[in-house]
């Protein structure tokens, strides 16, 4: 049980970290290299999100307390920037190679879902950092 705890965490954190800080970068530089990351951040998000759950179901089954409540709504932003970068990034990506869209419209849209993403999984950081605490 402890090994796959620690397996299970080190999984969450190193994928998560990556997400977010690829998130942010991306966010900050206006999408630049996206097309890149696209494919990859999605992976990191499965992870990290598949990962969460069973976290969640290892260390906090059988209670729905203020700590629980706190890492429900920072899981639920995760799973909307998932969503939202699942549904912007793949599209620009096709457009782009496609031929059908403009390379400074497909790095916009990247750009837009990943100031979005980046703000709901940074509100996804503090919920983590603050249930431990509340």
């Amino acid at each position: 049980m402890q090994t796959a705890l620690v397996i299970a965490l080190s999984l969450h954190v190193l994928s998560s970290v990556f997400w977010a800080g690829s998130s942010f970068a991306l966010a900050r530089t206006g999408g630049a290299g996206g097309e890149q990351l696209v494919f990859p951040q999605l992976g990191a998000a499965t992870i990290a999100v598949l990962t969460g759950a069973y976290l969640g179901h290892l260390a906090h089954a059988g209670g729905f307390g203020t700590a629980e409540q706190v890492l429900a709504v920072g899981a639920v932003c995760a799973l909307v920037a998932a969503a939202v970068q699942a549904a912007t990034g793949p599209r620009a990506l096709l457009k782009l190679r496609r031929g059908t869209s403009e390379p400074a419209d497909a790095r916009s849209r990247i750009a837009m879902a990943q100031r979005v993403a980046a703000a709901l999984l940074a509100i996804t950081a503090v919920c983590m950092g603050a249930a431990r605490y509340i």
